[in-house]
């Protein structure tokens, strides 16, 4: 049986009391769902997805999947070979797991972590001409992100990928311009 409470943060999967998944175990369990993986192959390929709007200390990618394998979620493999790395694979109760939590609603807020803005929030002792410059690097910075987020949508073929993308996209645009306004009239 698996239960997941409302909190997100505390799960009880198969009868183990206590048994804590965080939003990086489900990050393992989404990726290695994908196929085999090495800790290496996730910290790559969140890189690449997740990464952009999910940030996590990647380290957490080698310590976690083992975490999960104890927990009979992921399988582990070594290679017999070479570096003899260690390899993932889902189990039928990660899949589980990971399927339970994906049904499971959310209302959590979004968080934002820009320095940009925290720094516009403090920036009562800077002047119009600080403002601005602050604007401008940030506006700069936006349109970089932009400009891979836009180079990616001609790349991506998944369904639910490009929604997230798409999510994305509207987020740097909003950037850009509400960054392109600060810096035309600063406060």
């Amino acid at each position: 049986m698996v239960w997941f409470g409302s909190s997100g943060a505390y799960r009880r999967i198969l009868g183990v009391p206590g048994l804590q998944l965080t939003s990086v175990s489900y990050v393992v369990l989404g990726l290695v769902a994908e196929g085999a993986m090495t800790p290496y192959d996730m910290k790559q390929k969140a890189a690449r997805s997740v990464g952009y709007f999910w940030n996590f200390p990647h380290s957490q990618l080698y310590a976690e999947p083992a975490r999960l394998a104890a927990l009979g979620l992921l399988a582990e493999k070594r290679e017999s070979v070479g570096r003899r790395r260690r390899v993932y694979t889902l189990t039928p109760a990660g899949r589980e797991a990971l399927d339970s939590w994906l049904r499971e609603p959310t209302s959590e807020q979004p968080q934002i972590r820009d320095t940009g803005l925290l720094k516009l929030f403090f920036g009562e002792g800077m002047s119009p001409e600080e403002v601005s410059v602050l604007a401008r690097a940030q506006e700069e910075a936006h349109q970089a992100r932009l400009a891979v987020y836009e180079a990616k949508e001609r790349e991506i073929d998944h369904p639910h990928h490009a929604a997230t993308l798409r999510a994305g996209l509207l987020l740097e645009r909003l950037l850009v311009d509400f960054w392109r306004q600060v810096g035309a009239t600063p406060p």
